[in-house]
């Protein structure tokens, strides 16, 4: 009792053969060729890459754009009376946080820390300067 129709024989035997997978092969050959050739055609109607004379070229200074060179020191606090303490709108409202900028730069001693060294965790230092 032969259950499978004439049709079923025939791609049964056609899939054993090979035939379809060398078909499947083919259809997918196809397919690459013809992206890589839609590929080309696009790329062929983009501009051209600038030749080394168009390029921008970078400024004479050796600064990025918009650089600015400053240095910071720590604005002045205003001094009252013990009896008196200043409140936080009495404040100058500088905008930078408690800093002023200055063309100089600052001398050395005010450049190194003259407090007592904390250490740092893992650090194996001792803590409150010992």
């Amino acid at each position: 009792m032969n259950t499978l129709s004439a049709a079923e024989t025939l791609a049964a035997g056609v899939w054993q053969s090979g035939l379809a997978q060398v078909i499947g092969g083919l259809v997918i050959v196809a397919v690459l060729i013809g992206a890589f050739w839609l590929g080309q055609r696009i790329r062929d109607r983009e501009p051209a890459p600038p030749k080394p004379e168009e390029q921008p070229h970078r400024p004479e200074t050796d600064r990025l754009p918009g650089e600015m060179s400053e240095y910071r020191r720590p604005a002045e606090m205003p001094h009252t009376d013990g009896a008196h303490r200043l409140m936080p709108y009495q404040l100058k409202d500088s905008g930078t946080s408690g800093t002023e900028t200055s063309p100089e730069p600052p001398s050395e001693e005010k450049r190194k820390w003259g407090g007592i060294s904390s250490g740092g965790f893992g650090s194996g230092g001792t803590g409150h300067g010992d």
